[in-house]
């Protein structure tokens, strides 16, 4: 899976099940401030990777991550230890 499958994935999902402005969803967005993706946003979106990208995430790893492209950097980092 390349880098442009996985960034359009996720801003897919962004839109159609979390209901997020698509003008919102840029790589520098923040998630919580720009996107507003809140704590239960992201209990979906645990669901939602695990799902279109068959991982789950780890809490302790997304300790950091604050921007969409940091987001997309983690989903991509995964993927490839996966071997997708």
């Amino acid at each position: 899976m390349t880098r442009a499958e996985i960034d359009a994935k996720v801003k897919e999902f962004l839109i159609e099940d979390l209901e997020i402005d698509e003008e919102k969803i840029r790589p520098e967005g923040k998630l919580k401030d720009d996107i507003g993706i809140d704590s239960l946003d992201f209990v979906d979106i645990v669901v939602i990777v695990e799902n279109k990208f068959g991982f789950k995430i780890k809490p302790e790893e997304m300790a950091g991550v604050t921007t969409l492209k940091e987001f997309c950097d983690y989903v991509e980092r995964k993927v490839r230890e996966l071997g997708k």
